[in-house]
């Protein structure tokens, strides 16, 4: 047996009385009753029970006779089994909800409730209103029987723990890391998900709460990898106070599918990668790790460091002619330089310039606390082809030419 409840507070009362619900739409439920009898009593006793807040409730066998039932008759309504076509049969037609092409159809045809559709020969309804035409009478007659589509809650991968001691030591806190990330990763696997982001949350003496979030380059699944990774962040960003509580909390994703060459050499694991890349940030500093990224700007060799990620890669097209490859000197080299009639002709160590060209003067950002304002030149030397620049009084190597 099926109940359908009508309200603005249908799903809360429906959760009531069953796990079993379908959400067909808003303020609209229908949920499975069978087997409440020994516990609230009749069909009847269970419909006025979940009208108790002034909602419309009805009762069938299948769930679309109860929704019609609900949606055409005030108050509550019990549909016995096997007269559902009877019951219904005043209802009209729209509450089948056809479309405007079949609706006009039933019109000119006269058919104008339930029990009209219901009377109509069934071969003859098939023959002429096809599959859907067949749909609506079954409807009309009460007859569709179909399971319930239950709306499963989103899972929560999250982890809550009350301290019974506060902890002042990463070292136990980290045996208590390890075992939650062991049941958010076992609930994962069991969903075949992994983990794109970690998110931590410590609840301090002191009041405050100290929060971190580890963004994963791609999706994993290793807690041993996470608990590292977490050591190292909080080692590298400690709590100021004894901690009191955590909470732990992954976001789920896809795991991304991997198929090795039978020919390729294994590749490192992601999660190895990522454990040497947190060492390494650690030991250099978090904005001395990552992935060069060009700055928007004219500024020379501007950019900055950003976090690995997997993103699609373009291969960049072929030059159509040989170019000259320029090898970049990082820092630029502090270098003497004499000149001759105001261009470069010596460069100290070096020997004579035999050739220059230049200067292209560019400048920028003189609106902040650090500007810049340079003359760059094309100087040979011998074999050998340089770039130099000049820039605060001083002349700086760039690079050379190969």
């Amino acid at each position: 047996m099926y109940a359908c409840i009508i309200g603005e507070d249908a799903r809360e009362l429906a959760a009531e009385f069953s796990p079993r619900i379908e959400v067909t739409a808003p303020g609209i439920v229908i949920l499975d009753i069978t087997g409440l009898e020994r516990l609230f009593g009749s069909s009847r006793e269970i419909a006025e029970r979940l009208a108790r807040t002034g909602a419309r409730v009805a009762v069938a066998a299948n769930p679309d006779a109860a929704l019609h039932a609900a949606r055409g008759f005030p108050g509550v309504t019990v549909l016995e089994l096997g007269k559902e076509a009877d019951a219904l049969a005043s209802l009209p037609v729209e509450l089948l909800s056809p479309a405007d092409a079949m609706l006009e159809i039933l019109d000119r045809w006269g058919i104008h409730t339930f029990g009209d559709l219901a009377g109509l020969p069934p071969l003859g309804v098939a023959e002429r209103l096809g599959p859907e035409g067949v749909r609506l009478y079954q409807l009309a007659r009460g007859q569709v029987t179909r399971p319930l589509r239950t709306a499963e809650p989103e899972p929560a991968f999250e982890e809550v723990l009350d301290l019974e001691h506060p902890i002042e030591l990463l070292e136990p806190l980290a045996f208590v890391l390890s075992r939650m990330l062991d049941d958010l990763c076992r609930r994962l696997e069991a969903r075949a998900l992994a983990a794109q982001e970690l998110r931590l949350l410590l609840r301090l003496d002191d009041g405050s709460d100290h929060a971190r979030a580890l963004r994963l380059p791609l999706p994993m699944l290793a807690p041993r990898a996470f608990l590292k990774l977490l050591y190292l962040d909080l080692s590298a960003h400690p709590p100021g106070a004894p901690i009191l509580k955590v909470t732990l909390a992954v976001q789920p994703a896809r795991p991304r599918p991997q198929q090795g060459g039978l020919y390729e050499p294994t590749a490192p694991r992601p999660e190895k990668l990522e454990v040497i890349l947190a060492r390494l940030a650690g030991l250099v500093g978090e904005d001395h790790v990552g992935s060069p990224e060009l700055l928007d700007t004219h500024r020379p060799d501007a950019f900055r460091m950003v976090r690995f990620g997997v993103g699609s890669t373009v291969a960049a097209p072929r030059p159509a002619r040989r170019t000259l490859a320029f090898r970049v000197f990082r820092p630029a080299f502090k270098i003497r330089v004499r000149l001759n009639g105001g261009q470069p002709a010596q460069i100290a160590g070096h020997g004579k310039i035999t050739a220059a060209a230049g200067p292209w003067r560019s400048s920028g950002d003189w609106w902040t606390t650090d500007p810049w304002d340079r003359d760059e030149w094309d100087v040979a030397v011998a074999d050998k082809l340089f770039r130099i620049y000049h820039e605060r009084e001083e002349w700086f190597l760039q690079g050379v030419y190969d």
